[in-house]
């Protein structure tokens, strides 16, 4: 009979059982000692993690004890009595305080520590080693009603890209829809576990402000992010891409910045320029926002491009020797360029002078417009390499709704959307969520960019030029000469 499947790993002792006595017990004061500490620390972990558990079980079994089982249910009433109240007068604070914290206790024990052995095994993020298994370790967990973040310790040989291929499964195991995967220091991650998206609602564009001092051009607020936080979009000393297919929401980003830019472009400290290629479809919404705007992608357009690569190095010889980065001290106004198409400038066009000039002059504003001032806000559907081959001189990229997986990467960056960053799963009802990637920041960003409308362009350009915005209506009329149309049956 074949022995090998009668082979067993040999049972290994521990090392302090080879000791001799008198070694055992000469250290055995230590070993007491350290077993007490070790009690200790466990017992502090334990209470750190379930503090509302723990005080409530020792308060339940005072009163027990002492009072009897009466009054056990009528200290329960009151305190029940007393979270309704909290609850129906200051739902905000209850919520962050109480209900979190009651919900944080409930998950770590029933959902993650209850499973955490098990799903590690199947999932082959547990190791064994002669005899000896190495589990990642259980950290400490948040329960946000919408996500929970679990913060886990890596065992020894693991990488985070070994965590980015199971995350699937782990959503899975835990009752998730998604997992994300998060590097927060070496050998320590945080896994997202989403249950729902707090960005299903659009979220309105607040109101413009008076004062320029409000305006920074390293955070300028056009949106919020999936944590609650304002969406800050840096355009100074960066060029920003932005992909998504028609009604992603595009629009709604370059008017969210032009909003947040309006105290800065009416005082003159910020001059946006615009190209349209569709004819004015958007950007001629509110021409009065730009300093020029041209709405085709042929010489008007190259001219204009030519003309900022000018303003470039004009720029960049004016300051040299005496600033590194523009400033507002520098005299010259900030300038931003929004193209609402730019593969029709740079791909599309039939032209091939045309095409060749307009790429030469993007690609010299992008590679050496940062440092003067002069950023691009580039918008596009299609994201392939053959379409803007340099999306390297990009530092901000953003991905809006996609319509392939491979296209995530092509916008945001390789390896980004395995650890999470699902852009061709925004849903269509969705415009405006988009998955933000910078560089130096290896974690992408999923946030919604304000809903702008028509009455918000129309107040944008009161706000700027002062006078009433006037909106085309349609009206409706009779068809003239009906009879006579009948006659000829129909042509007119």
């Amino acid at each position: 009979m074949d022995p090998a499947p009668l082979e067993v790993s040999r049972p290994r002792l521990p090392w302090w059982t080879l000791l001799p006595g008198w070694v055992k017990f000469v250290i055995s004061p230590a070993v007491v000692v350290w077993l007490v500490c070790w009690l200790v620390w466990q017992a502090g972990r334990v209470v750190y993690r379930y503090p509302l558990s723990l005080a409530l079980l020792a308060a339940g079994w005072w009163s027990y004890s002492g009072l009897g089982v009466w009054w056990v249910c009528a200290l329960l009433v009151l305190v029940l009595t007393a979270l309704g109240l909290w609850w129906w007068r200051h739902r905000s604070s209850f919520e962050r305080f109480a209900l979190r914290r009651i919900r944080t206790e409930f998950r770590r024990l029933f959902v993650y520590a209850w499973e955490w052995r098990t799903v590690m095994r199947l999932s082959e993020l547990a190791k064994d080693k002669r005899g000896k298994e190495y589990r990642p370790t259980l950290g400490r967990v948040r329960a946000e009603g919408w996500r929970d973040v679990v913060r886990v310790r890596m065992i020894r040989g693991q990488a985070p890209e070994q965590w980015e291929l199971h995350a699937s499964g782990l959503a899975h195991s835990f009752g998730a829809q998604s997992c994300r995967v998060r590097v927060v220091k070496p050998a320590r991650l945080e896994l997202d576990f989403i249950h729902s998206d707090p960005l299903a609602f659009s979220i309105p564009v607040p109101a413009l402000a008076e004062d320029t001092a409000g305006v920074d051009l390293r955070r300028v607020a056009i949106g919020r992010t999936e944590a609650g936080k304002p969406l800050r979009l840096q355009l100074l000393g960066t060029h920003v891409l932005t992909c998504g297919v028609s009604g992603a929401g595009k629009g709604s980003l370059l008017w969210a910045v032009a909003c947040a830019l309006a105290p800065a472009i009416k005082a003159g400290h910020v001059r946006m320029f615009g190209i349209d290629p569709k004819g004015g479809m958007e950007l001629g919404q509110a021409p009065e926002v730009f300093e020029q705007v041209v709405y085709d992608n042929g010489s008007r357009a190259v001219t204009l491009l030519e003309s900022l690569a000018q303003e470039v190095k004009r720029r960049a010889e004016s300051y040299r020797g005496r600033r590194r980065m523009w400033t507002a001290e520098s005299g010259d106004p900030f300038l931003l360029l929004v193209v609402d198409e730019l593969a029709d400038v740079i791909a599309y066009q039939t032209d091939r002078s045309l095409r060749d000039r307009a790429t030469r002059a993007v690609q010299a504003i992008t590679s050496q417009g940062r440092a003067p001032g002069v950023c691009v806000l580039g918008l596009l559907q299609d994201p392939r390499k053959e379409i803007i081959a340099f999306r390297h001189l990009f530092s901000t990229r953003i991905a809006m709704r996609l319509d392939e997986p491979a296209q995530v990467d092509m916008v945001l960056g390789d390896g980004v959307r395995q650890r999470g960053a699902a852009a061709h799963e925004i849903s269509e009802n969705t415009p405006g969520v988009a998955w933000v990637k910078e560089d130096g920041k290896r974690e992408p960003v999923r946030a919604r960019v304000f809903h702008v409308t028509d009455t918000h362009l129309a107040q944008l350009v009161t706000f700027l030029t002062g006078r009433t915005a006037v909106q085309s209506s349609a009206e409706v009329v009779a068809f003239p000469n009906t009879h006579q149309t009948e006659r000829t049956g129909g042509a007119a």
